[in-house]
């Protein structure tokens, strides 16, 4: 799996440990930075080319981490295309994709211990998205507003 990943200063050390961790297990790791600490770094160009990054490579995955995980995954959802989720166990990890489709996990690096990052990254990687039609009508439902902003019926 090709797995594009980015983070801010918060999430650095856990990024490189998730590169390093990834690479081990076979998966094919894109870093879109930063690369150095700088604690005045902004995460939004990082978070913002791993989700290009996912989009413009089908089938892939991404990663973003940060202090909390919030910002990131804003950022990354700005992206046309991203459905990011902001995970904290290997559950919602599965979740995301099983019932979201999610192409980009967040996770807060300050939140979390490096064994449970790899466990939920693990866990969004593994698992595929269901195709249950209410989860496909659901996410077409999004994508609709995103293209016409218009909000849909409810049922």
């Amino acid at each position: 799996m090709r797995v594009h990943i980015g983070s801010d200063h918060a999430g650095l050390s856990t990024k490189q440990f998730l590169v390093s961790a990834l690479a081990e297990r076979g998966h094919e790791v894109i870093d879109h930075g930063p690369h150095e600490y700088d604690a005045l770094d902004d995460y939004p160009p990082f978070c913002l080319a791993t989700g290009a990054g996912v989009v413009a490579d089908p089938g892939s995955l991404g990663v973003v981490l940060g202090g909390s995980g919030n910002g990131e995954q804003i950022a990354a959802n700005k992206v046309d295309g991203v459905r990011a989720a902001l995970v904290w166990s290997a559950e919602i990890a599965r979740l995301a994709r099983q019932h979201n489709d999610a192409n980009v996990i967040s996770i807060g690096a300050r939140m979390h211990s490096q064994d449970d990052v790899i466990a939920f990254v693990e866990a969004f990687i593994a698992t595929p998205f269901s195709g249950d039609e209410r989860h496909v009508r659901r996410i077409g439902q999004l994508a609709t507003y995103e293209r016409t902003g218009e909000v849909p019926p409810t049922r």
